[in-house]
């Protein structure tokens, strides 16, 4: 009895594969390195205050240069998975303005996230449509029937990840030219709502200021002036945008509805 030959193939494979999750693997690489260089966590609320009056002069004095600035700095982020996204809009506001700061902002959300999921499916789309057991198959095919509504309602709610959203959709096989309309219509509200709370920025500072500065006056030890990108967006805009989000599966809902409705009567001929 002869003993298994070895798969002489195998090598070609794991060449393959390893070719196959490259950029997935370099993007996280540099996120990871940026991460730990601590050079992501610059990247903060209390870092935006420190220096707005800086960054404000020197966007008034190199304008076009600070967009292309602000833009790199974004994609790089949203590719990246480095969080920040949400403050850095707030900050398009207050830099540019509320309509340029937003459409700089989800010009540079749509890239970013383009660049991650052409990586993720790259890397791993095609390993995973082949290996696929029945029921991811069927939660691909499902997704994809309806992949616009779906893409549309996670951009619109503002409780899923951006980065999360990026990598399940090429996971899940949405076509690109549907990943790049729902992504940029789909975070426009949510990031225009954001630049307009960013363009109040010195109001809400000053606000904090002076409970941070009452705070130290009544001697308290625990004062501390921390504003989170949230604060500056109210429940009610949250609560709007999740109510958006849900009119965007609507079509979905009716055509699962009319299906069953269909199905019905022939159900009961056939029992």
């Amino acid at each position: 009895m002869s003993s298994p030959k070895p798969d002489e193939n195998r090598p070609s494979r794991l060449r393959a594969g390893l070719w196959r999750a490259a950029p997935l693997l370099v993007l996280g690489l540099i996120g990871a390195g940026l991460w730990w260089s601590g050079v992501a966590r610059t990247i903060s609320a209390e870092s935006l205050m420190a220096s707005r009056e800086a960054l404000t002069q020197w966007v008034a004095q190199h304008h076009a240069l600070a967009m292309l600035a602000f833009v790199a700095l974004y994609i790089s982020l949203a590719a990246l998975c480095i969080p920040g996204a949400a403050l850095l809009t707030i900050a398009s506001g207050f830099l540019f303005g509320a309509v340029a700061g937003a459409l700089l902002s989800v010009f540079a959300a749509t890239a970013g996230g383009t660049l991650l999921f052409l990586a993720a499916r790259t890397s791993f789309g095609d390993l995973l449509r082949e290996r696929a057991g029945p029921r991811l198959t069927r939660l691909r095919n499902g997704f994809q029937a309806d992949a616009a509504s779906y893409m549309l309602f996670l951009r619109l709610t503002p409780a899923f990840p951006f980065w999360l959203v990026n990598l399940a959709s090429a996971l899940l096989g949405v076509e690109l030219r549907t990943f790049l309309w729902t992504t940029f219509l789909g975070m426009m509200p949510a990031t225009f709502a954001f630049a307009v709370a960013g363009v109040g920025l010195d109001s809400v500072v000053a606000a904090h200021q002076a409970a941070y500065e009452s705070c130290v006056a009544s001697g308290a030890q625990s004062c501390i002036m921390r504003i989170r990108p949230m604060d500056l967006v109210t429940r009610e805009l949250v609560l709007a945008l999740a109510a958006v989000g849900l009119l965007a599966l609507m079509p979905v809902l009716i055509k699962r509805w009319r299906g069953r409705k269909a199905s019905g009567p022939a159900t009961q001929d056939h029992t």
